[in-house]
């Protein structure tokens, strides 16, 4: 049950047709794990937070860095040098007290990635390099929850959902082992418009509430671009054998 401090807090949500009490307790009771506290798992992390999940899982290796402040909106210059997942656990405590965090300051890769996406109902993954993604895709294949992945690189981005177990491609139809990560844009060598960021990051964050509340229509199956220099979204169709 929502407390009367939960009620007020969640007030948009809960008059909101099609979402109401029945989906704000789907998102009160749902275990859901951000693997990267950077560009994209900012905004993720913030707006799942604000949405009230019961218990938000964050996973991140790094620690903060100057240059990464123009674009991962849960850190401050005063955070400099510390752990990500200790710098986003601090965001979300001060934004709503009501969300339970497990924080994992590890790298995520075959040895490690199979326990802990297991322990949650669904992940997000926005990190930057292909073996972390392989990981973490493969260990949400085989607990057989959706995966919510994007990809940013200068003024474009990209988001999808990944769910063989209902009947969508894998993972591997987007990205088939012979794909480098020196075949893909680097925001370190390239450069990354830090709004593109936060737009790709919102959009991660609404396919995961879609499929923790069972409302609309998730990208599985389906790639949206987004070009930012044009203020353009396209779509590709995903199937299995994709590549």
């Amino acid at each position: 049950m929502l407390s009367p401090e939960e009620t007020r807090r969640y007030a948009r949500h809960l008059v909101l047709k099609g979402f109401g009490g029945a989906g704000q307790q789907r998102l009160k009771a749902a275990r859901v794990l951000v693997v990267g506290a950077g560009g994209l798992g900012s905004p993720a992390i913030a707006y799942l937070a604000a949405a009230g999940l019961g218990r938000l899982g964050i996973a991140d290796p790094d620690s903060v860095s100057l240059s990464n402040l123009q674009r991962q909106i849960l850190h401050r210059t005063e955070d400099l040098g510390r752990g990500k997942v200790r710098s986003a656990g601090r965001f979300v405590a001060d934004l709503n007290p009501h969300v339970a965090l497990d924080l994992h300051p590890l790298a995520l890769g075959p040895d490690t990635a199979g326990a802990l996406v297991a322990r949650y109902d669904l992940v997000l993954d926005g990190t930057d390099n292909l073996a972390t993604r392989r990981a973490v895709a493969e260990a949400a294949e085989m607990a057989r929850i959706p995966l919510v992945s994007g990809a940013v690189g200068m003024f474009s981005g990209q988001v999808s959902v990944f769910a063989p177990h209902l009947g969508g491609p894998r993972h591997a139809d987007l990205f088939p082992a012979g794909a480098r990560d020196a075949d893909l844009p680097s925001c370190e060598a390239n450069g990354i418009a830090g709004p593109v960021t936060g737009v790709v990051g919102a959009l991660m964050a609404m396919e995961a509430i879609k499929l923790v509340t069972g409302i609309g229509a998730p990208l599985i199956g389906r790639v949206l671009l987004y070009d930012a220099r044009e203020t353009r979204f396209s779509e590709l169709e995903l199937g299995p054998d994709s590549s």
